[in-house]
Order: structure tokens, then C-alpha cells, then sequence
């Protein structure tokens, strides 16, 4: 068995992953399937289509207006896409520049939105992004009626990397990845949760208010999680991957209700912490690969994997991408994983009093010749709330990996709408 190289893409990986996913039909058969509602128009990551790849997305409701709500997503070197609930764009925002002649050029990875920040002016919804290739957080005011687009870019023009020292380190990549935010009930300040690419460290980023109406960030403090890890037989293991990359954590999602982050690292699983980061972090489920010893191979880029011990969970295929939570008014609810390896969403119960047990899972396949699935997944979003005739008991958007019908033979990608009332059938 091969398993490919942890945050690495790429056409030919998108096909190994298929392959693996084909000889594995007894994980993923005799589950529910729902389909989707609409898609958006490809994405194409190449020269012509800009470097647009389809990644993250967050669910805006429009509390004025419910059917004119938004979708807001990243497309990595393509920037920022805004879309409206029948898929349509509304507004495209391109990822900035590097600093300099060589420097890495911006490279929006994670989305996640903050309600009601106070700003010079008055409150406003924000979307805040992790620009990968920057390593710096961008920051963008949410007005649906605004002339030019309902995005308005507030970032401080002084914000400072958020691991890198320099911009030489920058340029090497080890930057912000995924994000997830949080705004603390007692104390009412706004956050960040945010993963650094290849490393296994998260950081608290507190956002703030200036009074110039933009919005800066400080690091309140960071937490390491493991990257090697004790097997009962004894010995311990270190999930495969290039040659210095550590395990790294890309989905990411806080329950508000109790300040709890749900941290997926992708290799190894879903681990459960406080948002504040402080406290010793619980791993809650294990992907199927944890404890499989493998060989990298660097002719090929990839990881030889040996003998199964046996270790690993039951429900999660590597790698564990995207988190959402779905949550219900009496407290109940979901948390959804996407497990790329097997093309499946999982699904745990939301409440810690149960330990987030497994409640279930669900595939999003094909409507039609030409509205396909969701395969690959990296980035999901789920929102319970009325949104207009269309979604009349909430929506879930997932990223897909591999858009077809795709006669052009160029790498696509986009993002499915799926009816929440169809997941939550799925789930039943």
C-alpha cells in the first residue's frame, strides 16, 4: 500500500488517492448517500485559471435577508471566492503579492467568520483568512449591499507574520495553514486557532480592534501537539511523511458553547482541547493508517506502507481534513469530519458528556451526468439556520477535490451545496 505525502495535491496524488480509495470499498460501502443541490463553476490550477484551488469554506448567513446569504471560500493562489446560494460568484478577491522579487506570493488556505466584532463604527461580521504564502491572517468586513462586492478588506497594513521571524522563513513555507475562530463568551474577545504547515503547533491569535477601523492580531500562546506516538506493543511511531515534516493539523473547528477545539491532524486523527490551549489535549479517534509503520520513498514522493499492527481506528481514513460543526438548539448536534482517504464525512456526537461518540457516516455522490459528488475532500462547512426557500433548514458546502465531468484534462476542483436536511436523513 502507498500513502501519499501529507499536504501535497497534486493531479498524480489526486489519482493514487483514487487508486487507494478503490481497493478499500468495504470502509465506505453500505453507507448512506446524498447528493448535492448545486456546484460552482470549476476551478483551474494552472496559469490560465490563476492558480485557483478550491480548499476552504464558511457559510455566512445574511440575518436581514436569509436568502441572500453567502459562501465564502479560499482557492489558495486564486484567492478568495464569494458566492451566493445557487452557486453563483459574486465576488472574486485575488491573494496579495509577496513583499519582494522571489518572495512567496499570498496563498489563502482556511476561512472562518467572527459575528459582531466591534469596530471603529459599530459591530460587523468578519472573514478572516490564513494566507499560507504570507504567513499572516487577512481580515475582511462582511456588508452584503456594499458597491464593489460584499468583501471589504479591514487587515492592518502593520500585521506581522504569525510564526515566521523573517521573511527568509517565510519563503520556506512552515507558515499559517489552517484556522479556525473562536470568540470567547466571558470575556467577549475575538480569536484565531491557527496551524502551522508542516509543524505540529497551533497558536491562539487574539484579533483587535483599531481605531482606524482595521483589525490587528497578537499570539497569546501556542501548544505542540505530539509527532510521535507510544503503540501498545511497546514501541512507538512516527506517521511517514518528506524528510523533516512533522505531522500537521489542518482541519479545525471550536464549539462555542463550551470553548472546546476539535483539531484534526491529518495523519494521526482528531484531537479534542481547550480553545484557550491550555490543558493537556485528548486524541478522540485515530485513523485507520495510526501505528502503520511505512518507508518514504523519495524517487517516487511517496510513503511505503508496511504490516498493519493493528492500532488504528475504525472510522477515519487518512488524511483527516475538514471540520464543521453542526450544531442544534438543545445542545445536540455533530461534529463532521471529511475523511479524504475513503471520499466520507463522519460524523460524532457533538456533546462531551457522550466523549464525541461515533454517531455515524455518509458519502455525497453524483445528481446527475454533470453535477458530481464530493471526492478528496479537504474543506467543509455546515450551517443549521433557515436560509431562504432554497435552503429552508440550513445548507452544508464541502470542497471537491476532483470536479468532473472535466474534459480538459486540467486539474479542477470547487465546491458541492448539499441540503442539510439531507445530511441530517443521512444521519438519522
Amino acid at each position: 500500500m502507498t500513502i501519499r505525502r501529507a499536504g501535497r495535491v497534486s493531479a498524480a496524488a489526486v489519482g493514487a488517492m483514487v487508486a487507494v480509495t478503490a481497493a478499500l470499498p468495504a470502509q465506505a460501502s453500505g453507507l448512506p448517500e446524498v447528493h448535492p443541490r448545486a456546484e460552482t463553476a470549476a476551478l483551474f490550477d494552472d496559469k490560465a485559471g490563476g492558480g485557483a484551488n478550491a480548499d476552504d469554506p464558511a457559510i455566512w448567513r445574511n440575518a436581514a435577508d436569509p436568502g441572500r446569504s453567502l459562501v465564502i471560500a479560499t482557492a489558495k493562489k486564486g484567492g478568495l471566492r464569494v458566492y451566493d446560494l445557487d452557486a453563483r460568484e459574486v465576488q472574486s478577491i485575488p491573494a496579495p503579492a509577496g513583499p519582494g522579487a522571489g518572495d512567496a506570493a499570498g496563498r489563502f488556505n482556511n476561512v472562518d467568520l467572527v459575528q459582531g466584532m466591534p469596530l471603529a463604527g459599530g459591530r460587523a461580521d468578519l472573514a478572516v483568512v490564513s494566507d499560507r504564502g504570507n504567513d499572516r491572517l487577512r481580515i475582511y468586513r462582511i456588508d452584503r449591499d456594499r458597491a464593489g462586492g460584499p468583501l471589504a478588506d479591514v487587515t492592518d497594513p502593520g500585521v506581522r507574520p504569525v510564526f515566521s521571524v523573517d521573511q527568509a522563513e517565510v519563503n520556506e513555507q512552515r507558515t499559517a495553514y489552517g484556522l479556525a475562530t473562536w470568540t470567547d463568551r466571558k470575556s467577549g474577545r475575538s480569536y484565531a486557532l491557527v496551524s502551522q504547515r508542516n509543524r505540529t503547533r497551533v497558536a491562539l491569535v487574539e484579533l483587535i480592534s483599531t481605531p482606524g477601523g482595521t483589525v490587528d492580531y497578537r499570539t497569546v500562546r501556542t501548544l505542540d501537539l505530539p509527532s510521535s506516538f507510544p503503540l501498545p506493543n511497546g514501541t512507538s511511531w512516527t506517521p511517514c511523511g518528506e524528510p523533516g515534516e512533522l505531522p500537521q493539523v489542518e482541519g479545525m473547528v471550536v464549539d462555542p458553547a463550551d470553548g472546546t477545539l476539535y483539531a484534526g491532524q491529518e495523519d494521526v486523527g482528531i484531537w479534542r482541547m481547550r480553545a484557550d490551549l491550555t490543558g493537556a489535549p485528548e486524541l478522540i479517534d485515530k485513523v485507520r493508517e495510526y501505528g502503520v509503520p511505512a518507508t518514504y520513498d523519495a524517487a517516487t514522493e511517496e510513503c511505503t506502507a508496511g504490516a498493519d499492527p493493528g492500532f488504528g481506528g475504525k472510522h477515519l481514513t487518512a488524511d483527516v481534513e475538514g471540520l464543521t460543526l453542526l450544531t442544534e438548539p438543545d445542545g445536540d448536534g455533530y461534529l463532521l469530519a471529511s475523511s479524504q482517504g475513503d471520499n466520507t464525512f463522519v460524523a460524532y456526537d457533538r456533546e462531551r458528556d457522550e466523549d464525541n461518540e461515533f454517531e455515524g457516516a455518509f458519502r455525497i455522490t453524483a445528481a446527475s451526468t454533470v453535477l458530481d459528488g464530493s471526492e478528496v475532500c479537504d474543506g467543509a462547512a455546515v450551517l443549521n439556520a433557515p436560509l431562504g426557500k432554497r435552503y429552508p433548514k440550513g445548507l452544508m458546502v464541502v470542497q471537491d477535490g476532483q470536479e468532473t465531468p472535466n474534459a480538459s484534462g486540467r486539474e479542477a476542483t470547487g465546491f458541492k451545496f448539499v441540503d442539510l436536511r439531507d445530511v441530517l436523513s443521512a444521519l438519522d
